[in-house]
């Protein structure tokens, strides 16, 4: 079963936004809850052949469209503060809290939803049985200048809704009908991201390298090694910076970016399902 709906979300800066999320449930009793979180410029929708592939195992799935995302408010390529992303996801989670108080969580986190997931951890890793991370964005594939960084920062004052940057859509998939249907998508943002967004990004991946310790729980971290959007590196960094007792770093040979959108895919979920099954909780 699938259903869309809408929820207010209030930030730490008193700004209000309306997100959109969706979940897609298993036809008999769910064994788990993953919480997806998507990456920079699409939306939850794009996860529906990652949804069906967890029901068919048992598991209900959740997924909101960050704040300038998809069907949520707030305008494309731009962004007050990271922290805004947080609160999505803890509104997300308090959704799931409420209509299945009796199941374990894990959360999923793609791209920049790999990052957000991080940082959302270091503070609320309590509420998940485990974390799976996807091509995260701790490190870009080109670590820009110092000086860009600043002059970027600079401009992120005075001029945050300046455009600065755009993904290519080429990085997505080895698979180019995924490329076509990203770049069809409307739902998915083909513009520049703007001076303050790249900045609270970098601000949020320092957080992330800075306080990776903090972070103990079950973690299996998964990155293509021919990412173009996001470095591999970033998720060895990561991976070796963990308290977790419990980690695996999965790196695949010549996959692009989106590793669920790649022709290697349900290989890939499957990886997924055997190490979630791994981590549920005992009865």
């Amino acid at each position: 079963m699938h259903q869309s709906s809408t929820v207010d979300v209030t930030s730490n800066s008193n700004n209000s936004w309306q997100m959109a999320y969706q979940c897609w449930l298993p036809d008999s009793q769910a064994h788990a809850v993953i919480l997806i979180v998507h990456g920079l410029a699409e939306h939850g929708g794009r996860y529906e052949y990652v949804a069906d592939f967890l029901n068919a195992n048992g598991y209900a799935v959740y997924a909101m469209d960050h704040i300038g995302h998809g069907n949520s408010t707030g305008k494309r390529g731009q962004l007050n503060r990271f922290s805004q992303f947080l609160d999505g996801v803890s509104s997300l989670k308090n959704i799931i809290q409420k209509e299945h108080p009796e199941l374990p969580v894990f959360l999923l986190g793609h791209s920049m939803g790999g990052l957000i997931a991080a940082n959302y951890l270091l503070e609320n890793q309590s509420q998940f049985s485990g974390c799976i991370l996807s091509g995260p964005a701790i490190v870009t594939t080109d670590e820009p200048p110092k000086l860009l960084l600043m002059i970027n920062k600079i401009l992120s004052i005075m001029v945050p809704n300046f455009g600065m940057l755009q993904l290519d859509a080429k990085g997505v998939s080895r698979d180019p009908a995924v490329v076509q249907k990203y770049i069809d998508d409307p739902l998915v943002f083909n513009g520049k991201i703007s001076s303050r967004f790249i900045a609270e990004m970098f601000s949020a991946m320092a957080t992330v390298r800075n306080n990776a310790a903090d972070i103990s729980l079950p973690l299996l971290i998964m990155h293509g090694e021919a990412d173009l959007l996001t470095s591999v590196e970033g998720s060895k960094i990561l991976h070796a910076g963990v308290a977790s007792k419990d980690k695996t770093l999965r790196i695949y040979p010549d996959l692009y970016h989106e590793i669920f959108n790649e022709p290697e895919k349900d290989t890939i979920l499957a990886e997924l399902q055997e190490w979630i099954l791994k981590h549920l909780p005992a009865k």
